[in-house]
């Protein structure tokens, strides 16, 4: 497994790997899950309390389905490590980081530079997001809530 590249928490990063989701059900003591893109994020929201990790696999950087998975954990109220590992391009990280992903374990270590230039490309977003960035149109209309 590639380490982990880049955090963006202020606790302790979880060592333990990432069971699979079919054993973890099985063990009572698991804090760590892997989802692999076949697997349904959801299973997991009756256990978000116990869990300190979950990883999120991308076998391919063309699979999006890891990015539906951070976004439905994230707006169920996980709070813990949502760590995005695989074939992580530094192209995708800005938008890893708006789905709720807050560690990354590239299997290709990318340059800090370009991942900070990624993360940095967009001052202004669209929509609401898992990253808690306030859209342009609320800064420009703070009246209006919602959406």
């Amino acid at each position: 497994m590639a380490e982990v590249q880049f955090r963006f928490r202020d606790d302790e990063a979880v060592g333990d790997p990432g069971v699979t989701v079919d054993s973890f059900g099985a063990q009572s003591n698991a804090a760590a899950v892997r989802l692999e893109p076949g697997d349904e994020a959801r299973d997991l929201l009756p256990h978000l309390a116990r869990l300190r990790l979950i990883e999120i696999n991308f076998p391919s950087f063309g699979d999006g389905r890891g990015y539906t998975a951070a976004r439905v954990l994230r707006e169920a109220g996980y709070t813990g490590e949502l760590r995005a590992v695989g074939d992580v391009l530094v192209d995708q990280i800005g938008f890893m980081r708006r789905c709720g992903f807050d560690a990354f374990a590239p299997e290709v270590p990318l340059d800090p530079v370009d991942a900070q230039a990624a993360l940095d490309r967009f001052a202004d977003v669209y929509q609401p997001a898992a990253d808690g960035r306030v859209p342009i149109w609320a800064k420009r209309h703070p009246e209006v809530q919602g959406g």
